[in-house]
Protein backbone atom coordinates (compact mmCIF):
# COMPACT_ATOMS: atom_id res chain seq x y z
CA UNK A 1 0.00 0.00 0.00
CA UNK A 2 1.11 3.95 -1.11
CA UNK A 3 0.25 6.69 0.59
CA UNK A 4 1.12 10.22 -0.54
CA UNK A 5 1.03 13.42 0.90
CA UNK A 6 0.44 16.70 -0.67
CA UNK A 7 1.43 19.47 2.03
CA UNK A 8 -0.21 22.45 -0.12
CA UNK A 9 -3.17 21.08 -0.40
CA UNK A 10 -3.19 19.18 3.23
CA UNK A 11 -4.58 16.23 1.67
CA UNK A 12 -3.09 12.21 1.55
CA UNK A 13 -4.26 9.90 -0.73
CA UNK A 14 -4.02 5.71 0.33
CA UNK A 15 -3.39 3.59 -2.63
CA UNK A 16 -5.05 0.26 -2.25
CA UNK A 17 -4.45 -0.90 -5.75
CA UNK A 18 -0.59 -0.71 -6.75
CA UNK A 19 -1.43 1.62 -9.07
CA UNK A 20 -4.00 3.56 -10.71
CA UNK A 21 -3.58 4.50 -14.50
CA UNK A 22 -5.36 7.40 -15.92
CA UNK A 23 -9.16 7.31 -16.65
CA UNK A 24 -9.05 4.37 -13.87
CA UNK A 25 -11.22 5.90 -10.97
CA UNK A 26 -14.95 5.58 -12.93
CA UNK A 27 -16.49 6.82 -10.08
CA UNK A 28 -15.42 9.45 -6.74
CA UNK A 29 -17.82 9.03 -3.46
CA UNK A 30 -17.72 11.44 -0.76
CA UNK A 31 -18.49 10.20 2.64
CA UNK A 32 -20.46 12.05 5.37
CA UNK A 33 -18.82 14.64 6.45
CA UNK A 34 -21.00 14.67 9.93
CA UNK A 35 -20.23 11.04 10.35
CA UNK A 36 -16.37 10.89 9.88
CA UNK A 37 -15.32 14.69 11.08
CA UNK A 38 -13.64 15.04 7.86
CA UNK A 39 -13.71 15.39 4.30
CA UNK A 40 -13.24 11.78 2.87
CA UNK A 41 -13.70 10.63 -0.53
CA UNK A 42 -13.69 6.67 -1.81
CA UNK A 43 -12.22 6.13 -5.93
CA UNK A 44 -13.64 3.11 -7.71
CA UNK A 45 -12.89 1.55 -10.52
CA UNK A 46 -15.39 0.32 -12.75
CA UNK A 47 -16.23 -3.02 -11.22
CA UNK A 48 -16.63 -1.32 -8.11
CA UNK A 49 -13.57 -1.87 -6.53
CA UNK A 50 -11.92 0.37 -3.56
CA UNK A 51 -9.03 2.04 -5.70
CA UNK A 52 -7.96 4.42 -3.30
CA UNK A 53 -9.14 6.99 -0.13
CA UNK A 54 -8.52 10.78 0.00
CA UNK A 55 -8.52 12.55 2.83
CA UNK A 56 -8.76 15.90 3.08
CA UNK A 57 -7.35 18.21 6.17
CA UNK A 58 -4.97 15.35 7.09
CA UNK A 59 -2.66 16.81 9.39
CA UNK A 60 -5.84 17.94 11.82
CA UNK A 61 -7.43 14.17 10.90
CA UNK A 62 -4.61 11.55 10.99
CA UNK A 63 -1.60 10.53 13.10
CA UNK A 64 1.68 12.66 13.00
CA UNK A 65 3.24 9.09 11.82
CA UNK A 66 1.18 8.81 8.96
CA UNK A 67 2.21 11.88 7.48
CA UNK A 68 5.92 11.51 8.08
CA UNK A 69 5.95 7.92 6.81
CA UNK A 70 3.91 9.11 3.50
CA UNK A 71 6.17 10.12 -0.01
CA UNK A 72 5.75 13.58 -0.25
CA UNK A 73 3.84 15.30 -3.30
CA UNK A 74 3.60 18.21 -4.83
Amino acid sequence: MKITYDKSADAVYIYLARAITPGAVKRTCPCDVLETGAQVNLDFDGSGKILGIEILGASARLPKEVLEEAKIIG
